[in-house]
């Protein structure tokens, strides 16, 4: 992990062939904070590879020769290209200094090999070009990759020619929503939750000297339970060479080993200070390949000794971490930015979002069918953030869809296992969203499965459930609802999405689930839902929740930042004690009247709108039908219906008997209600809620201090309850029930 020195070795060995005043950033709708700290002579200096770092190596990010293409089959152009770019800033950015949208594209620019690195092999690396790109170094074809999210390495030391500058040249494919590849959220027709497309090269693009017999790859998978950390140091040419591994903490050395390259080699960490959120330690390596006594290569990583496993509590099962349940809780990620696309302006701004992910006081971060550059692993890493980490998926929400390239998506899944699963802050794997080209998910899962068997395998969040991998993952907007299963961990995978405009930091207005206009409002209903989760944990076995979102995306206004990352729309500290709360508090529910949930209960009910006061007492509906509970059409989100309700309103009654509320604070009395849509209830007459919008589960919502004090003990009752289909599906059912904290 030492860093620090890497940045002088970079620049030191990678001159400025083309003026930096040649780029000058486009105007986007939004420009990030970040954005005027972007310097064209030094883009993204960082070393791009925290978990396999060599002291040499050469950044070629910067200014590239750049032109639109005819085609795919177009042949490598002659002499300098026509325009400029910025690189790693898709072509669409604002910082790329294009903001164009070309389906094919040239790249070209100019290097010196250092004369230092004589007689070794020279490696070209790209962290991710999107999506199919030819490379071309001196005008010799050095290979074709296709995929937008995985990095991708040439040995080019046969292309070089002598000493002086050498040419590259790449030329990028990107069909976007013509394509049935993994792409994410990308279109070439932005609206509501899809947003602008990516082309090109997007991460950075570097050089390395490496020595013939090099390493490759390690792979580093930490077992806890019998304190040692495995590692498999590869070598391109599969050398049976000696391994010299040396474990430190800090300055302190911890463990020696030395074993065989492309052998696993078992290293004792005994005592071992185990990662986790509230202490995300991580160990130093320092791995050298040597012929005898002579060194071949060296390379410097870390790791983290974490265990994320399942385990039974009270009934449940539980996501454990370290042989312990914590509760997850975090937010959406989608890694877009209103001027680099999918690009962070600098560094800082990568890590930006994980800071305040953290300070906002979630433990956890679910990055959303994209796959970030790996230092934005390496800051969950260091500041310790569990990571469920998404497939990108294909044919995203879009109503023309080409049919699903399998053997593309097959190929970037296991990419993406294979070049991410060193990183201790991913727990998890999820293979598909919300039923996105879903397809083959019991055999995805055992591909994952067997390519990973340490990390939790999310068949799908949101749906389709198929009954395989570990967790049973719901969405459920705006309030949180809780899945059912014996067999597997329970989450609810996305909910919230409250929406607040603040006026000048918005890229676009839109709908979203709810609108919020001040921010106690804001900080309230965040709270709310925590209380939900709070619940939801305690009572019901929920393991884990993800709210929407870290921050605004183009016309979604539903972060808790802005997309410019300027403002802070809830203050931190109510955030972060919102999120302990779920985290830390057990909050138990009885019921006070049972809802059908899971035994149907009988209510009265109209389809026709009753005349007088139907909500009151003393109002007669033996004329009224009887069915059981819930109410709503087929296939609705989280509905068990009973009786088919498919007309735009229904009225209900049920007439209860209440027991002793002696011990009971009626200002812990709620609603426990699924509504879908808009539901008005009332309690012996008195309104007890009214409830806009709809709800995917059960929830809890508060009532009112004059409907808590309408119950009568030890008496009969009536609640009354009137709901309205507006669109989709529709359900209504609800019962009350009694809160207790400890």
């Amino acid at each position: 992990m030492k860093l620090r020195n890497l940045l002088i070795l970079a620049f030191v060995v990678s001159p400025t062939f083309l003026f930096a005043q040649q780029w000058q950033p486009k105007k986007a709708i939004l420009m990030s904070k970040f954005a005027k700290d972007v310097k064209a002579e030094s883009v993204l200096p960082e070393y791009p590879r925290p978990q396999l770092v060599r002291e040499k190596w050469m950044n070629l990010n910067g200014l590239w020769q750049f032109q639109p293409a005819k085609s795919k089959t177009e042949t490598l152009p002659s002499g300098n290209l026509s325009r400029s770019i910025l690189v790693p800033f898709a072509v669409e950015s604002a910082l790329s200094g294009v903001m164009e949208h070309h389906e094919s594209i040239w790249y070209r620019r100019k290097f010196k090999i250092p004369a230092n690195w004589k007689g070794e092999n020279v490696l070209i690396h790209f962290g991710a070009v999107d999506y199919e790109s030819e490379v071309f170094v001196n005008g010799k074809s050095v290979g074709i990759h296709t995929g937008g999210y995985d990095p991708f390495t040439y040995d080019i030391t046969t292309s070089i020619k002598g000493a002086g500058e050498q040419d590259i040249a790449v030329r990028v494919y990107d069909p976007t929503d013509k394509g049935g590849f993994p792409r994410g959220k990308q279109t070439l027709n932005p609206q509501g939750i899809m947003y602008q497309s990516v082309t090109g090269i997007w991460q950075t693009v570097w050089l390395e000297p490496v020595p013939k017999t090099n390493i490759s790859n390690i792979k580093i998978v930490p077992d806890i339970d019998k304190s040692v950390v495995k590692l498999i140091i590869n070598t391109g040419d599969q050398s049976s060479a000696d391994v010299e591994i040396k474990v430190k903490d800090g300055n302190k050395l911890v463990q020696t080993k030395i074993g065989k390259a492309n052998t696993e080699i078992i290293v004792p960490v005994s005592n071992a200070k185990l990662w986790s959120p509230d202490s995300p330690f991580l160990y130093d390596l320092s791995i050298t390949l040597k012929k005898g006594t002579q060194q071949l290569d060296a390379v410097s990583s870390y790791f983290g000794m974490r265990k994320i496993s399942i385990g039974e509590e009270g009934g449940f099962k539980k996501m454990f971490l370290n042989n312990k349940f914590l509760f997850q809780i975090g937010p959406l990620d989608q890694g877009f930015w209103p001027d680099g696309g999918y690009t962070a302006p600098t560094d800082e701004a990568l890590k930006y979002d994980l800071e305040m992910t953290k300070k906002f006081g979630f433990n956890m971060v679910r990055k959303h069918i994209k796959v970030e550059p790996y230092r934005w692993y390496y800051w969950a890493d260091k500041l310790g953030l569990m990571v469920w980490q998404d497939m990108p998926s294909p044919n995203s929400y879009t109503e023309k869809v080409p049919p699903v390239d399998k053997k593309a998506f097959a190929s970037e899944l296991t990419r993406l296992v294979e070049t991410h699963w060193n990183s201790p802050s991913i727990v998890s794997w999820v293979i598909f969203n919300e039923g996105q080209a879903q397809h083959n998910t019991a055999g995805y899962v055992d591909q994952v499965h067997k390519l990973d068997p340490t990390r939790l395998i999310n068949q799908a969040s949101g749906g389709g459930h198929f009954d395989v991998g570990d967790v049973l993952d719901i969405h459920s907007y705006p309030p949180p609802a809780v899945p059912t299963s014996a067999v597997q961990t329970l989450a609810c995978g996305e909910y919230g999405g409250i929406g607040y405009i603040i006026p000048g930091h918005t890229w676009k207005t839109g709908p979203t689930y709810i609108m919020i206009d001040s921010e106690k409002d804001y900080t309230k209903m965040y709270d709310d839902f925590a209380t939900d989760l709070a619940i939801f944990k305690t009572n019901k076995g929920l393991s884990a929740a993800v709210y929407t979102e870290i921050t605004d995306v183009e016309v979604e206004l539903n972060g808790l930042l802005t997309y410019d990352r300027e403002v802070i729309k809830g203050a931190v500290e109510k955030i972060r004690a919102s999120n302990e709360k779920a985290i830390k508090t057990n909050i138990y529910i009885k019921d006070v009247l049972p809802t059908s949930q899971d035994v149907a209960r009988t209510w009265k009910y109209s389809f026709d709108k009753p005349e007088g006061e139907w909500m009151a007492t003393s109002f007669k509906d033996e004329n009224w039908k009887s069915g059981l509970a819930g109410f709503g059409t087929k296939g609705t989100p989280g509905a068990n219906v009973k009786t088919v309700w498919n007309t735009p309103n229904i009225w209900l009654r049920q007439e209860f008997t209440l027991g002793d509320l002696n011990g009971i604070n009626r200002e812990d009395l709620v609603l426990y209600i699924h509504h879908d849509e808009d539901a008005e209830v009332y309690i012996n007459g008195v309104k007890a809620v009214v409830i806009p919008n709809y709800s995917s589960n059960y929830s809890m919502v508060k009532i009112s201090k004059e409907s808590q004090d309408a119950l009568i003990p030890n008496g009969k009752n009536v609640i009354a309850i009137h709901c309205t289909q507006k669109q989709g599906g529709q359900y209504i059912d609800a019962g009350i029930s009694y809160v207790e904290t400890k």
